[in-house]
């Protein structure tokens, strides 16, 4: 059967060994696990981006977490983090239930697609910039097919915004100079395309009460609607 661009691109991603420091990680975490998931066979692989290719709507978080998306294979499925974005944004009417748990759950998304600029878990959920340099041709290559329907994207965070935006900018958007600078609720115009900054759903956000459900939502219905989705 014929891939699509987008589902080849996730193919190609999935296979990258391009940096030795993640590779070694992410392949010891797999075999390591944790005790929790003791009878899970681990992802142990670049976790591709997730949703249809005609999204209207991207959401970029950082990297996928060790015991998350590294033994999923799925973005933001099977942690904490996953747990507070996917609620959020079935209570928004863009996901066809509020879980992710694996691969297999059944979970849709309605014109959203989830990718990050990092594809593999990185120690201490910290990749450094060379890693983050590398790995963004996956996330220019991603941005360029699906800019045709694209009208709006939420960037979890300030390391996702820092990649992002000359990722965009390789893409062919025009991205202001100099650069727009982080903050929780910004707003940047990318000429066709709408740019929202949130505090990423990482526990220490959550948890704190620096990010919280309603302000979650917020970021998202606006992206939303924006996007032409509600």
């Amino acid at each position: 059967m014929h891939r699509t661009p987008l589902a080849d691109l996730d193919a190609r991603v999935s296979d990258c060994r391009a940096c030795p420091r993640l590779v070694a990680w992410r392949e010891d975490v797999a075999r390591t696990k944790r005790a929790a998931f003791a009878d899970w066979t681990y992802w142990g692989r670049p976790v591709p981006g997730f949703g249809p290719p005609d999204a209207r709507l991207l959401i970029i978080g950082l990297a996928p977490a060790a015991h998350g998306g590294n033994r999923t294979g799925r973005m933001f499925t099977g942690d904490r983090s996953g747990d507070v974005l996917y609620q959020a944004l079935y209570d928004v009417g863009l996901a066809s239930q509020p879980t992710a748990v694996s691969v297999d759950d059944g979970l849709e998304l309605y014109g959203v697609r989830i990718t990050s600029p990092v594809h593999c878990a990185p120690p201490d959920n910290k990749p450094t910039p060379a890693e983050r340099d590398t790995c963004r041709p996956w996330l220019v290559e991603e941005l360029a097919l699906l800019r045709p329907t694209l009208r709006a994207v939420v960037v979890l965070g300030a390391f996702g915004w820092q990649a992002a935006l000359p990722a965009f900018a390789a893409a062919g958007w025009t991205v202001p100079r100099p650069r727009p600078r982080f903050a929780h609720g910004t707003r940047v115009h990318l000429g066709g395309l709408d740019l929202f900054g949130c505090f990423h759903v990482s526990q220490r956000n959550t948890f704190t009460g620096l990010l919280t459900p309603e302000m979650l939502r917020d970021v998202l219905r606006t992206a939303a609607e924006t996007a032409g989705l509600l």
